[in-house]
């Protein structure tokens, strides 16, 4: 978000906690800072605290913004009544959203701290859910739609350790598409 100096509109808890995000994202959860995260948002630290009582309030808020993220999402590709195509475009969203899987890393690296464990289960858990609906939806059963799901966030998250990892593996001008397309292709069999 970065608001320059000369934008002097009044930032609210949800302008702290997405840039908190974004430095998650960026430094894991050590890089959440109150003076370098105001000083991104072009204020000072007085305006964190006129939100937060402290750091760890704004790392909760950081994970709840994460946590509507997925809700988000969720919405958005609800929207496309074709179960089929809803998939794909889930996919291919999740699959291209490259600026997220710093987030998407450091957390999971992070699944034992108490402020993000209760966090990524609940996503995950929900996530898994959404997906199984969206199987279900296109005519799997209940089970197999069950280990479709499962089989769609293990790829999802494997491309999300692989572009943080090894990003050349996944480069190329057609790369992206090639690897939707062939996930999508196999998940749907």
């Amino acid at each position: 978000m970065a608001v320059g100096k000369d934008d002097r509109r009044t930032l609210t808890a949800d302008d702290w906690a997405t840039e908190a995000l974004i430095v998650l994202g960026e430094r894991g959860l050590a890089g959440i800072a109150v003076e370098p995260i105001a000083a991104r948002l072009g204020t000072t630290k007085g305006s964190f605290y006129w939100h937060f009582a402290n750091r760890d309030a704004l790392v909760e808020a950081a994970l709840a913004r994460w946590e509507q993220v997925t809700e988000d999402i969720i919405t958005t590709m609800d929207a496309e009544p074709d179960p089929r195509l809803r998939l794909r475009r889930l996919f291919h969203h999740v699959v291209t959203g490259a600026t997220r899987y710093g987030v998407e890393v450091t957390l999971l690296g992070n699944s034992d701290d108490p402020r993000v464990a209760p966090v990524l289960r609940r996503v995950t858990a929900r996530r898994l859910e959404y997906v199984t609906d969206v199987f279900a939806a296109i005519g799997f059963d209940d089970r197999a739609a069950r280990q479709h799901a499962v089989l769609a966030y293990t790829a999802y998250l494997g491309h999300v350790q692989l572009a943080h990892t090894a990003p050349d593996e996944l480069a190329g001008p057609t790369a992206d598409q090639e690897y939707f397309d062939l996930v999508v292709d196999a998940l749907l069999r």
